[in-house]
């Protein structure tokens, strides 16, 4: 059974609101779910900025509220996305709009890219689980409307700023994979940074 009205239009942060777990739409799309515990690609190079970033995130956390979306994307989300810019010189789109159907459109809260794309968003009331759900839905709708058929994997992070969580979507087998794992910031800085580069090189 349907969990979708196909004559009705449907946006991805609609689908957070919702309440719809992640399985449950990556299947209504004709796409297969499942968890697992990722090993993902690291960057190996130097990566000159790291330091101070962590040490200027560490240094602020204590005298910022980040009780609502506005701070966590300034004091923790952005820094991060600058840095990767750095490192990898790639295009950044905030709030980008896509329409691929009535039932996947809305707003990309950062696609980046370069050789391949990395798209990340904020979960709203820092809530992961619905999230997942929410990144599902634009992973499925940037793979229906990327023109790049090399890139086989698209990857996807969902952050509520002090904890960064990935999926893959497999574009061949129409499979999407949710990490188990989570990193936590300022923590795993230093591993999360290493994967975001991978992605995009």
């Amino acid at each position: 059974m349907s969990i979708l009205n196909r004559k009705q239009s449907y946006t991805f942060s609609k689908y957070f609101e919702m309440g719809i777990i992640a399985q449950d739409l990556a299947e209504e799309f004709g796409y297969s779910f499942q968890r697992e515990w990722f090993n993902l690609s690291k960057y190996q190079g130097e990566l000159d900025e790291l330091a101070k970033l962590k040490s200027k995130i560490t240094e602020v956390l204590p005298y910022f509220d980040l009780s609502n979306e506005t701070s966590r994307r300034e004091v923790l989300i952005s820094p991060i996305i600058l840095d990767l810019v750095h490192y990898t010189h790639a295009q950044v789109k905030i709030e980008y709009q896509i329409k691929v159907t009535k039932q996947l459109q809305g707003y990309l809260d950062y696609l980046i890219q370069n050789h391949n794309n990395l798209l990340v968003i904020e979960a709203k009331k820092a809530d992961l689980d619905y999230g997942m759900t929410q990144l599902v839905s634009e992973l499925i709708a940037l793979d229906q409307w990327q023109k790049n058929d090399q890139q086989t994997e698209i990857i996807g992070a969902v952050t509520t700023g002090t904890i960064w969580q990935f999926a893959l979507l497999h574009r061949l087998e129409k499979q999407i994979k949710q990490d188990l794992k989570i990193y936590v910031i300022p923590e795993n800085l230093e591993e999360l940074m290493r994967i975001l580069v991978q992605a995009l090189i």
